[in-house]
């Protein structure tokens, strides 16, 4: 007899392999959608109550792919964050908080990224709502990031809404 696949365990994977496909226009299946506007990505979030999460990474890291893989791609494929990515060692374009152009790598060292993975997590005026969680911190990063989470929601909770 062949064993079944319980539905609770297979969603989360159903949604991974989803959202890697729909993840859009010129991104890699397995990576989330890249950082473009953080003005209007930060405040997009944050309508919805939730930061812009942001994994900082690197081509080919491990630690990198296992937070994304793990952890970020599934919440964002139920809707429960608004995950993006940013390549530190990319010149891609995007738009910064005050509208200028800049490039992934300029980015990340001016929000003093020196370690992948970084996650970041972003009011809607693109400043930090939490402490960023560095590296891979082994059997809890997800409690970590459930609790960084929790502070960036209630810094967004508690911030007037823009008119």
């Amino acid at each position: 007899m062949r064993p079944r696949l319980s539905f609770p365990r297979f969603l989360p994977w159903l949604a991974a392999v989803l959202l890697a496909g729909v993840a859009g226009a010129g991104q890699a299946a397995g990576h989330l959608p890249s950082v473009t506007d953080v003005a209007a990505q930060s405040a997009a979030a944050a309508k919805s109550g939730e930061p812009l999460v942001v994994l900082v990474s690197l081509p080919g890291c491990t630690y990198c792919e296992t937070v994304r893989r793990n952890y970020l791609m599934p919440q964002a494929a139920t809707g429960e964050i608004a995950a993006r990515e940013v390549d530190m060692s990319a010149d891609t374009p995007m738009r910064d908080i005050d509208g200028t152009m800049t490039t992934a790598r300029k980015w990340a060292r001016a929000h003093n990224v020196s370690v992948a993975p970084t996650v970041l997590f972003l009011d809607a005026d693109g400043r930090p709502a939490a402490s960023p969680l560095l590296g891979l911190q082994g059997d809890f990063y997800g409690a970590y990031l459930e609790q960084a989470l929790d502070t960036a929601r209630a810094k967004i909770a508690a911030t007037p809404a823009r008119q």
